[in-house]
């Protein structure tokens, strides 16, 4: 796994001297080089790498990376380009289109979202291919929420937005008055009707952060260039 830089190394460097990340390290190492695991090994940090702490606006909290191949890299709810947009990223477009207006691109890569301050945070960041949540309980969900907490303790107004139950079990976390917390349900086909449609967290997550004198999020997925 490639190393954290910057304030993310800082704030976590305590995290990798303790006794459950020696042993998530050993566990990980030891699954990819027996099984196929996702995202690729130089891909776990992805959201960390492309949002420095110092830089973070929003947080959006998802579960375990994607398990089909191709399809992971680090980001949740993101896929490659290539990639067939899985449908609760479809759900989130719908949302973002009825929300802002936005138009709904052709593919489901957010790197836009995170290079402008979303962090894009899995509670766990790895996955055996084909067999979801087969890394939970392995030390990464003590990671993230370390992660979490470590944006939690920054005195800058952030949003966090909260999406299904996993998600919103982390609001315990969450005790800094300067910072927004915003619930939906999940938006999976299986629960975007009960609450997440409707909810608006793009519109909420701006109006937030510019009544802080904080630039908003061009929430707006740019088309790839050929």
């Amino acid at each position: 796994m490639p190393g954290l830089t910057g304030e993310w190394k800082e704030a976590l460097k305590g995290e990798f001297a303790k006794d459950y990340y020696r042993e998530l390290f050993l566990f990980i190492r030891e699954q990819y080089s027996k099984v196929q695991v996702f995202p690729p090994a130089d891909e776990i940090f992805t959201a960390f790498h492309l949002t420095p702490l110092n830089k973070v606006k929003a947080v959006i909290i998802g579960q375990d990376p994607y398990h089909n191949v191709g399809q992971a890299h680090g980001l949740c709810f993101s896929v490659k380009p290539d990639v067939e947009i899985p449908p609760s990223l479809q759900n989130i477009y719908k949302e973002l289109h009825d929300d802002l207006g936005c138009t709904i691109p052709s593919h489901g890569y957010l790197t836009s979202w995170a290079e402008q301050g979303v962090l894009l945070l899995n509670t766990v960041l790895t996955v055996q291919a084909h067999k979801p949540m087969s890394h939970r309980g392995v030390g990464w969900d003590e990671f993230t929420d370390a992660a979490i907490a470590a944006v939690n303790q920054q005195d800058r107004p952030i949003v966090f937005i909260l999406w299904g139950k996993p998600a919103q079990e982390k609001a315990s976390m969450l005790n800094n008055p300067k910072h927004l917390i915003l619930k939906a349900p999940h938006p999976s086909p299986l629960s975007a009707y009960r609450g997440f449609f409707g909810s608006r967290p793009f519109s909420q997550t701006n109006t937030f952060l510019e009544q802080h004198g904080v630039s908003p999020i061009n929430w707006q997925i740019p088309e790839m260039r050929e």
